[in-house]
């Protein structure tokens, strides 16, 4: 079974690395690009969706104030960028704006940050793969009612691939990532292009009127106006998430690794801004509507509603049929580099995700086992943690994008404006430090575009909170607490513990016993008896004894005779146990040698079965499990094993040591 399990890890994960080829696994910025920035890019798949939805509200008016929100939102990405560039910089460990905010103020902000960045990784990969989900389903009207199926499924590849390590997943998911980069920006200026030699495009939602909804009559006037742009533009910054995960994930690119980092920033935000903008515009131009209830929103010439048999196809898609309406297949190419972009959006989560959680287990926030790497170096149980994580949420919110983007952007936002903050505040211990013009004036210069990012980023957050909190976003907040309050739970436990076992010079725990009280469980007079007991003689205990529990007189009767007959030098003690009980005598028989002798160490030696099949440990070793269990907890008392190999379990190793001699000659 062993063997069977290896080949099939060895089939998805591949054969494992040498920790002296972890150098290996770096990226260039060109494999770097497609791994930490394929979130942010893909943001534009959905972000403009979601302007368009919100503003609609409000009837024709998205049309002409939708370009202004987008703009707003590539105004806040440009600074966001320029402002992680400086930190990446600054700060080369991976831990990004956790690292900036616990060194700059305090552990309790780093905490605050951590806990909101994992809520948000969880969030992209749910996010993402539940739209690429809907976009598959719109493409194949056969998948529509199956999209959590398909969600989980995809997490289920996407989980594999970055399994066999972060460069592998990287070189899988590059060439669909630029694809993408090509085929929208090329649709963008394919379209201008049109436009201006003369073209008349028109999206195949612009034949219809858009109604707002009840209360939205008159448009965006007054104070409900203003609040529903507000709600829009914080939509809109989804196209944000992502540009952190650089900062988290500078130790995974080569040499050097923040100039390097820096440079990825800066294509991405050219990059994403662009896209946006262009699709932004693009939008308007050929007069696209997309509405939250298109069955009653749109409205033909004659003001009919145009009913549920109407399918709204996503912005981009609705773009790409304009644009592209004298040549199909650039279309379709369109539409599906979309739907696989989404799918790889969560890619970065599963980048980002695994190197903090390491960094946390490393400072004592996480289990230590986040920080452990697996056959192919990555940090396989961050992954598997964020699968089950998304996996989790995509099943609860049957894979409802609109249910789900409501609490999505909460976390990343908290991120940026706190780590914004610390990052001033490292500047301006830096500038207490210089006297050379020049390094000041860099200092001055980095510290004023952090405090631009600090004052919008924050000013984002506020509208995120005020807009969305009702919406969903407080469940995202509930997460965040709740982690912060275990990860303060797990260091206070790591630090109890690690002062516990910390020695001192007046402990008990270099004394010698007065006696060791060796105890060799027996069941019947067998080999492993027998070498549990030859094991438990070697050892030169100041006390040696036999000890059986009866259940049964008979039985205990032909022991003690086959024990008589085997002439051993060791007392056999028989406890009675009328309620056939095996543990509990043995514990309280334990428990009184215990109390009569408290500076004695009590050794029990349990003679144990070595099987090798799986369903074998079924039938044997049952009671020595529960005995070992039980005894864990008796101060003063040691457990030996003393193993007896089955020919099962010498068949078992040397099949798997032909199936390992094998897979080396193959290799």
């Amino acid at each position: 079974m062993a063997t069977i399990t290896d080949a099939v890890k060895r089939v998805l994960v591949g054969r494992p690395y040498r920790s002296d080829r972890l150098q290996e696994t770096l990226l260039p910025k060109r494999i770097a690009l497609p791994v930490f920035a394929s979130d942010a890019l893909s943001s534009v798949a959905y972000a403009p969706d979601e302007i368009f939805l919100t503003l609609s509200l409000a009837g024709i008016t998205a049309l002409t104030v939708s370009p202004w929100v987008g703009g707003a939102v590539a105004l806040v990405m440009l600074v966001v960028v320029a402002s992680y560039r400086q930190n990446v910089r600054a700060y080369t460990s991976g831990g990004g704006d956790y690292e900036v905010a616990k060194v700059n103020l305090g552990r309790q902000a780093g905490i605050t940050v951590a806990s909101a960045l994992l809520v948000d990784y969880v969030l992209t990969v749910a996010v993402s793969i539940s739209q690429a989900s809907h976009y598959a389903s719109t493409a194949i009207p056969a998948l529509r009612g199956y999209e959590t199926f398909i969600a989980v499924f995809l997490v289920l590849v996407i989980t594999a691939a970055n399994l066999r390590g972060v460069r592998e997943s990287g070189r899988a998911f590059a060439v669909p990532t630029y694809i993408f980069i090509i085929a929208v920006i090329g649709m963008v200026i394919w379209g201008f292009i049109r436009i201006v030699s003369g073209s008349r495009l028109e999206a195949a939602s612009a034949a219809y009127h858009v109604a707002p909804h009840a209360g939205w009559e008159t448009g965006l006037m007054g104070l409900a106006g203003a609040f529903l742009v507000m709600r829009a533009f914080s939509s809109g910054c989804a196209a944000l998430t992502g540009v952190e995960a650089i900062a988290n994930g500078v130790p995974a690119f080569r040499k050097p690794k923040s100039k390097n980092a820096a440079t990825t920033l800066l294509i991405l935000g050219a990059i994403g801004i662009s896209m946006l903008m262009g699709i932004m515009f693009l939008a308007g131009a050929v007069k696209l509507h997309f509405v939250t209830n298109p069955a009653r929103q749109l409205l033909t010439a004659g003001g009919t509603p145009v009913g549920h048999d109407y399918v709204q196809e996503p912005v981009i898609g609705q773009l790409a049929r304009a644009v592209f309406s004298n040549f199909t297949p650039a279309f379709y190419l369109v539409a599906v580099v979309t739907g696989v972009i989404l799918v790889l959006a969560a890619n970065t989560a599963f980048s980002g995700f695994p190197g903090l959680a390491s960094i946390l287990a490393r400072d004592g926030f996480l289990p230590r086992q986040l920080n452990t790497r697996g056959d192919r170096l990555a940090f396989s149980n961050g992954i598997l943690t964020l699968a089950v994580a998304a996996i989790v949420l995509i099943s609860v919110f049957h894979a409802d994008t609109t249910r789900l983007i409501q609490l999505y952007i909460i976390g990343v936002f908290v991120s940026f404006t706190v780590g914004q903050f610390g990052m001033v505040k490292h500047w301006t211990r830096e500038l207490r430090l210089l006297t050379d013009k020049k390094k000041r004036a860099r200092v001055m210069r980095s510290r004023l575009i952090n405090l631009t990012g600090l004052i919008l980023t924050g000013i984002v957050l506020v509208v995120v909170l005020i807009t969305k909190f009702l919406l969903g976003a407080w469940i995202a907040i509930v997460a965040m607490i709740v982690l912060y309050l275990m990860m303060t739970g797990i260091h206070r436990h790591y630090a109890r513990i690690s002062e516990e076992l910390e020695p001192v010079g007046d402990d008990d725990s270099r004394l010698l016993p007065s006696n060791v009280h060796a105890i060799v469980l027996v069941s019947k007079v067998h080999k492993p008896t027998l070498r549990a007991l030859a094991y438990a003689r070697a050892t030169r205990p100041t006390i040696l004894e036999a000890l059986t529990v009866s259940v049964d007189d008979e039985e205990a009767r032909s022991l003690q005779s086959a024990w008589d007959d085997q002439d051993l030098p060791v007392p056999l003690t028989v406890i009675a146990s009328p309620y056939r009980e095996i543990t509990r005598p043995i514990i309280q028989y334990v428990r009184r040698i215990r109390r009569e002798s408290p500076r004695d160490v009590i050794v029990i030696y349990i003679p144990e079965y070595v099987v090798g099949h799986w369903w074998e440990h079924m039938l044997h070793n049952q009671t020595a499990l529960r005995l070992k269990s039980r005894l864990l907890f008796a101060t003063g008392v040691m457990v030996a094993n003393v193993p007896w190999r089955l020919q099962s379990s010498w068949r078992a190793v040397d099949s798997r040591n032909y199936a390992e001699e094998k897979t080396r000659e193959w290799k």
